[in-house]
């Protein structure tokens, strides 16, 4: 197996969806931001993957339009996922593998504005006796949560603790949209918005766009002192009828961790879009009491479609950078109730 790292990561959200950029605007500067960290120019990419959302977008092969962002002539080496920007990286991180190539760099878009929203992630349930009913993704996540609270396995008040650590270490982060933690009993004194979810239970979707560089051996040396080598990559996903699984579980998320060495990770930046999943993914990664979670703010406090997945490797990444840690592990999560999970750990090495 090749030595592939994370060099290169630049990030972009639109809290105003009002006049929002097109897709290619809200590119143009992420790959110009990843040009100025490595010192590239578009010819030194070896290998070019996004990922988006026809749905999202309201049309089909919306992705073509988004390579105007990275100029077509000459010809590039590109693909697409209609996932997060975190299976992107995955497709590269395989294209490297192969020797074709020895760079690449993945981006990933969502403009959650150009429609509703809710309803067009109905269309990813099971076709036959669910999508029919249309269920929205936070009223399946408050079905999630009623069942973890009635089966004891966790409460309101942990929820709570959750949002509120988050909203606290946002206010370090100058991309977060939601920031400002207060108090778990201030916190619990709101409304309820999805039973029995509150508003700060769920992220914030906005606009917005994220790209990842990744380079292999001494090319990733060349542009970081202290690279984030990809040390272990997995995805599972579990039954697509969520009445063939138990909620208060992610059994995919429980295979990748068992495919990886946890051992010694020091951060966790974990992809829940609402409190309670972090307290599953914590458990089913068996993560250590000392484990920091999510210091960036997590998905609690900003989630763009289709890159908030990819986010928290890169955000990852950042840390391992800056010699803050040494070890971290990434997730990011697709489907209704956490069905499908992805995990990358990634490491500094001397």
């Amino acid at each position: 197996m090749r030595d592939v790292a994370v060099v290169g990561f630049a990030q972009r959200q639109m809290p105003e969806f009002d006049g929002s950029p097109t897709c290619v605007e809200l590119l143009v500067p992420l790959l110009a931001e990843c040009y100025e960290q490595t010192g590239w120019t578009r010819r030194d990419v070896g290998f070019w993957c996004s990922g988006s959302s026809d749905y999202l977008a309201g049309r089909s092969f919306s992705f073509v339009q988004a390579v105007d962002a990275i100029g077509v002539i000459p010809p590039v080496n590109e693909s697409h996922v209609e996932m997060d920007l975190a299976w992107a990286l995955y497709e590269a991180w395989l294209k490297i593998q192969t020797g074709e190539v020895d760079t690449a760099l993945v981006y990933a878009f969502g403009k959650s504005s150009a429609g509703v929203l809710r309803r067009s992630l109905s269309l990813q349930l099971e076709p036959y006796t669910m999508t029919p009913l249309w269920p929205d993704t936070v009223s399946l996540a408050a079905l999630q949560a009623r069942v973890g609270i009635d089966a004891g396995v966790w409460d309101e008040a942990a929820m709570a603790e959750v949002a509120n650590r988050s909203l606290t270490d946002a206010e370090k982060n100058e991309y977060s949209i939601r920031k400002g933690g207060s108090s778990v009993e201030e916190l619990l004194a709101r409304p309820m918005y999805a039973d029995p979810l509150r508003k700060h239970d769920c992220s914030p979707v906005t606009d917005g766009a994220a790209a990842i560089v990744l380079a292999a051996g001494d090319k990733a040396r060349e542009v970081r002192e202290k690279p984030a080598w990809i040390s272990g990559l997995a995805h599972f996903v579990d039954p697509m009828s969520m009445g063939t699984r138990d909620l208060t579980r992610a059994p995919s998320a429980a295979r990748a961790a068992a495919q990886l060495d946890l051992s010694g990770v020091e951060l966790a930046e974990l992809h829940a879009p609402f409190s309670h999943q972090e307290l599953i993914l914590r458990r089913e990664l068996d993560l250590a009491d000392d484990v920091r979670v999510n210091p960036s703010g997590g998905a609690l406090t900003s989630n763009p479609m289709f890159s908030g997945g990819g986010i928290r490797i890169g955000e990852a990444a950042a840390r391992i950078w800056s010699g803050e840690i040494g070890k971290a592990v990434a997730h990011a999560t697709s489907g209704p109730a956490l069905q499908q999970n992805l995990l990358c750990t990634l490491e500094g090495r001397n």
